[in-house]
């Protein structure tokens, strides 16, 4: 029995440049830390603050694969009545939300999103729990599909 029933759907992905922006958002983080690692166990020994450095940057190396991993893994997908949200490496999410549930949709964008010209997409419900987004999307990619999930809100909630 498959894991995803619904692979016929045409699932489609992120931008490439989100998994830039992570790259990017790694070496701010690492780099830096190896740098003050580094330095402060060079004053016990210049061996220690070198292999603590290079400690710092595998770490980095291994975050970087994972977050590759991440992004690769998402997806979404749209269906006559809803949208399918699919995200995770190690546990897989698959989240569908009906267009007549969806209160409201925003664009999101963080300086460096804005920079690589991404934004993300959030779908909010009225359960607590929707967590509904899709990162990485070219900003007019964003606008449009915000636009259009819009509408078919607006008209499946008719009913409501």
């Amino acid at each position: 029995m498959s894991a995803e029933p619904d692979d016929g759907l045409n699932w489609q992905r992120p931008s490439p440049k989100l998994l830039r922006c992570r790259r990017i958002q790694v070496a701010l983080v690492t780099v830096p830390v190896a740098l003050i690692v580094g330095l402060a166990c060079a004053t016990a020994s210049g061996l220690a603050g070198t292999l603590s450095a290079v400690g710092v940057l595998v770490a980095g190396v291994v975050a970087e694969r994972f977050l590759a991993r991440r992004v690769a893994a998402w997806g979404f997908a749209e269906r006559n009545e809803d949208l399918m949200v699919r995200r995770g490496v190690m546990i897989r999410r698959q989240s569908v939300i009906p267009y007549g549930r969806m209160q409201y949709i925003d664009i999101t964008a963080g300086p460096l999103e804005r920079s690589l010209g991404l934004a993300t997409l959030r779908m909010h419900t009225a359960a607590a729990a929707s967590d509904a987004r899709i990162p990485g999307l070219d900003q007019a990619v964003a606008a449009k599909l915000r636009d259009q999930l819009a509408a078919l809100g607006e008209t499946q909630a008719a009913g409501l």
